[in-house]
């Protein structure tokens, strides 16, 4: 069996291996948001785009954005633009956590503020999933739990533990 040659659905698509050489260099996975392709995606005005939204985002744009997130757009849009060829560009720092992923984001890098530090938060093309998302779901503001044994003082049975 092959595998696709995107490297999302590595462990997803198979193929058979009876596929002739020239079938599979035409074999390409393409990546959508709800059916609809990422080059598509782009050709899309705002008004068709927003209708692919869920409601929450949908009541969001039609209620309008202020200034602020046309910034964000503008300062990603210089970043691509100045980015050598197949290079990624300069990561644009933001506290802008409730900003969504638009289609004309994918390839930039952002840093998201989670509170202490900025996260860097590639938006990929390959992972169409990322659009309509926002930017404060890949960047946790939590450090997770990381149990150990118990202290002092935890429970009645942690005066028997030796306090080595």
């Amino acid at each position: 069996m092959l595998r696709c040659c995107c490297p999302y659905h590595l462990s997803i698509v198979t193929y058979p291996i009876t596929l002739l050489r020239h079938e599979m260099q035409s074999l390409t996975c393409v990546c959508r948001y709800r059916g609809i392709e990422l080059e598509a995606l782009l050709d899309l005005n705002q008004a068709d785009l927003i209708q692919l939204f869920p409601a929450r985002i949908r009541r969001r744009f039609k209620r309008g954005l202020p200034k602020k997130y046309s910034v964000l757009l503008k300062k990603l849009r210089k970043a691509k633009k100045e980015a050598p060829m197949h290079e990624k560009p300069d990561v644009v720092k933001t506290h802008l956590r409730n900003m969504v992923i638009l289609p004309e984001m994918i390839g930039s890098v952002v840093g998201v503020y989670n509170g202490k530090s900025y996260v860097s938060v590639e938006i990929k093309d390959v992972q169409a999933e990322m659009v309509g998302t926002y930017l404060a779901e890949y960047s946790i503001t939590y450090k997770p739990v990381k149990h150990g044994r118990p202290g002092i003082g935890a429970t009645a049975s942690s005066k028997f533990v030796p306090l080595k």
